[in-house]
């Protein structure tokens, strides 16, 4: 429920951050447009003399409109049907995204430091201390080590065992929503492309319906074609990204948890034999 709430929350963050966006660059271009009007007026008005450094502004301003503006100009041309559930697939694979994120980094432990302030507990106070140790410390490989000592008086066997049986439980926890990450990645340029069918069918139905084959007529059907499937691809690259890094950190960190476990075990038959 935690998780649930936690995506939900991400992907509420990122739709108003994008609406926001498009709300801002809308108002801009129109204080542009009054600010252009009121430089025309000024032009009207002025000397000769400065109207090259004025025209010479204006155009740096219409260009920074347009390098600002030409995304969501590009967006809405695409067809908002298609665009827009290839923008929710952006979203909702973004939100998992950072909360997988998020909670990796949480996981992360200094495994080192955790096994001397284990191995330090239980030379000064014992199985007790180093479980003490453990319960207030986060991430996977202190709890790990809280099962195997809590394992302890059943013998180092179990306590083996105790480890790899909750080190998988903890693997599955760690790969919990890559899935749908990964579904996210097929899935946009799949839309992509079922917008790029779509529109040459829209494309030939003009023809047909026109009897004539004229750039202006499938214009319109071919721009919804390519752009559905350009933005479809760009979500699908932004989402591979984030997930390779994910795949990259759950794999540092199951290396971590087995590698720490050893030092764990000799650390815990060390501790049984000097007793």
């Amino acid at each position: 429920m935690k998780k649930l709430f936690a995506f939900l929350t991400i992907a509420a963050m990122l739709t108003f951050g994008l609406a926001n966006a498009i709300y801002a660059q809308d108002q801009e271009g129109t204080t542009e447009e009054m600010a252009q009007t009121d430089t025309t007026a000024m032009e009207d008005d002025s000397t000769a003399v400065a109207q090259p450094a004025t025209t010479l502004a204006a155009e740096v301003v219409e260009e920074e409109r347009d390098f600002q503006q030409v995304l969501k100009e590009k967006f809405i041309e695409g067809d908002w049907k298609f665009m827009g559930i290839v923008l929710l697939t952006l979203i909702f694979g973004l939100a998992l995204s950072i909360e997988r994120i998020i909670y990796l980094n949480l996981s992360t432990t200094n495994t080192a430091k955790l096994l001397n302030k284990v191995e330090s507990a239980l030379e000064t106070g014992g199985v007790t201390a180093a479980k003490e140790v453990c319960k207030n410390t986060r991430g996977p490989v202190a709890g790990i080590f809280y099962q195997g000592l809590d394992r302890y008086d059943e013998g180092i066997d179990i306590v083996e065992k105790s480890i790899v049986g909750y080190g998988s439980v903890l693997m599955g926890r760690l790969e919990s929503g890559l899935s749908w990450i990964s579904l996210f990645i097929a899935l946009a340029p799949m839309l992509g492309f079922m917008g790029t069918v779509i529109g040459m069918i829209q494309a030939f139905d003009d023809i047909a319906a026109a009897g004539d084959i004229s750039p202006t007529i499938v214009a319109s059907g071919i721009k919804v074609a390519l752009l559905t499937t350009v933005f479809g691809l760009i979500v699908a690259i932004i989402l591979q990204i984030f997930y390779n890094y994910i795949v990259s950190k759950v794999d540092s960190i199951v290396n971590s948890m087995e590698d720490s476990s050893i030092s764990f075990i000799d650390i815990l038959t060390k501790f049984k034999s000097n007793k």
